[in-house]
Order: structure tokens, then sequence, then C-alpha cells
């Protein structure tokens, strides 16, 4: 496999990636900032993991805490675990090869207290599925769609406990339907836009389990001030 390995916060992070496979984007940056951990959140869980890449920043930035990533591509587990020995987190981070639509407590040997995920979200009828597999099936709901992610997130996640995505704003009304459908109450939600004046791209969303209605509306996250620089804000994600 030819892959490229990619430093963050000053060679505090190396991430290595397929070259021509799945990539991931900035929005694991803005979803990894945001993910709000409470005393004894010890075990956390990121559905859809990819290359590893939501585990390595919680883990940057969250001294003390254990991850559990889950994939079903092999080839994309491979380099996440390839990731975890190489950024020295084999002791915090393990990744289960394994698909959503059969997890279960008993396969992770507990229920979460925190759940994220930045799921694919393209419904397979929407644009251009890619030919390559691994991007295909990290963007269009080929092997999970948004009620198999629910659904698997009301399983494994403790009542009480917190759901954290990134998720298109087009499709904001379905996802808190969603949600309350499988009983995670939408608690927090925070719109993205690729600039000042632009509508919203994505949404920043948190749910809690078995919670009473209550939802927060954050400020809006700008990525791009002028001349294709990124926000101070999103600059900060980026910083050590």
């Amino acid at each position: 496999m030819d892959t490229t390995a990619d430093t963050f916060f000053d060679g505090g992070l190396v991430i290595h990636q397929d070259r021509r496979g799945y990539r991931f984007s900035i929005d694991a940056f803005l979803l990894a900032h945001t993910v709000t951990l409470r005393q004894g959140d010890g075990r956390v869980v990121d559905f859809g993991t990819g290359s590893g890449i939501l585990p390595l920043l919680l883990a940057y930035r969250h001294e003390g805490i254990s991850i559990c990533g889950v994939e079903i591509q092999s080839s994309l587990a491979r380099i996440a675990r390839k990731n975890v020995l190489a950024n020295h987190l084999a002791d915090r981070i393990q990744i289960i090869q394994a698909d959503l639509q059969t997890i279960n407590p008993s396969l992770l040997g507990y229920t979460a207290d925190v759940i994220l995920s930045n799921p694919p979200y393209r419904k397979v009828t929407s644009g251009r599925i890619n030919p390559n597999n691994e991007r295909a099936l990290a963007r269009h709901e080929i092997t999970l769609t948004l009620e198999g992610l629910l659904r698997a997130v009301r399983r494994v996640l403790r009542t009480g406990g917190y759901f954290w995505t990134i998720y298109p704003a087009q499709r904001l009304a379905e996802l808190i339907a969603g949600m309350q459908h499988f009983n995670i109450e939408p608690k927090f939600l925070r719109m993205v836009h690729s600039r000042e004046n632009s509508d919203a791209k994505m949404v920043l969303m948190a749910g809690v389990k078995a919670a009473s209605a209550g939802l927060v509306a954050g400020p809006p996250l700008i990525i791009y001030q002028a001349e294709e620089r990124y926000s101070d804000e999103v600059q900060r994600m980026l910083a050590p």
C-alpha cells in the first residue's frame, strides 16, 4: 500500500494514510475540538474510525482517556493500527475491525460513556459514487445509513452518555428526528460555515441518551477568513 505520513502539532502526531484511498478532512479536527469529555468519561468509542484520526486527536488533547476505534474496512483498520503504534499510543487506543450493524457492548466489553462519529453522510442516490472502494464506503451510505449508525449508538451508549457527530447541515432535520427516535436527545449544536457570509455546510451535534429535552445552539464556526486562510479559531485547533 502506497501511504503518506503527515505530521501535526509540530510533530506531536504522525498520521499515515493511503495515498489513493480515503483521506480524512478538516471535519475530524472540528469534531475532535468540539467534543467535551466530562470527569469519568473513560470509555470513549469512535464509530467508523478510518485511519484512527479522531482517537489520535483526542488522545493527544486529553491525557488519561482510553479510546476504541471501530472500523469495518480491513485496509483502514490496518492503517489505524499502524498510526496507533507510530504514535506510541497502543496502551490507550484500541482498533477493532467490526460492522456497526452488529456491534454491541459484549464485543467491546463495556457500554460507552461517549461515542463519536464522522460517518458517511451521502445517500447512495446522491451524487457520484467514487470508484475507489475506500472512499466510496467512507462517503456514501453503502454499508452504514444514519438509521444504522443511531441504532448502533443506542445499543452501545450507556444511559446518560454523550453522542457527538458532524453531519451535513441540509440533513439536520433528519439527524434530529433520528436521534430522538432512538432515544438520544439533542443537547448541543453548532453550525459550520465555510465563510462568514456563506450558508452553513455542516453541523456539529451532541446528544445524550435518555435525557430530557433542552437544546443549546452555540455560535457559528467559520472555517476560512479572507484569502483562503483558516480562521483564528480553526488555526487554534491545529496548533500544538
